[in-house]
């Protein structure tokens, strides 16, 4: 897939880029497209990533549940280089956000829930990783709650320029 020169990238932070992160860029990718919101490409990575994973079997069912094929993902190591690259940054949970400002991510990287207009612990999407099925539709369900928030604001934020 091509980008156009001025595409926006967000980028999706979880732990292991196995559950949370690519169901988060997935739903953001159709929620964007159903929205008529174009220029925005959607990737994800993790903090502790094993390159080249698969989703985890509960987030590949859940999300075919919702329609969503997550067969192809593959996870990838949060770097510097996809921190340097992304205009907006969501993470899943503060100490994931905390590994982003690390990496020169300060600014431009929020985590969901507050970006969404969640406070407190309220903000962070918990890890569903080792749960059942059901504790997996809880975090699509939670994911897909504050992706409805997240893209009212990327849309008035990116229509603007007020990303980087």
């Amino acid at each position: 897939m091509t980008e156009e020169p001025n595409t926006k990238r967000i980028l999706l932070v979880c732990t292991g880029n196995i559950c949370r992160s690519p169901l988060a860029a997935a739903l953001l990718d159709r929620a964007l497209v159903e929205r008529a919101i174009e220029g925005i490409a959607v990737t994800s990575a993790g903090t502790g990533a094993w390159d080249g994973a698969p989703v985890s079997e509960g987030a590949y069912l859940v999300g075919l549940e919702r329609g969503l094929d997550l067969s192809g993902h593959r996870a990838r190591l949060l770097t510097r280089e996809l921190v340097d690259d992304a205009d907006l940054i969501l993470t899943m949970a503060r100490h994931h956000r905390a590994r982003v400002d690390e990496l020169g991510g300060e600014g431009h990287v929020f985590v969901l829930g507050e970006y969404a207009g969640r406070e407190g612990d309220e903000a962070e999407v918990s890890d569903p990783f080792g749960g059942d099925l059901d504790v997996y539709r809880d975090t699509c369900a939670e994911l897909e709650a504050l992706l409805q928030n997240a893209v009212d604001r990327i849309a008035k934020e990116f229509a603007s320029g007020s990303q980087r």
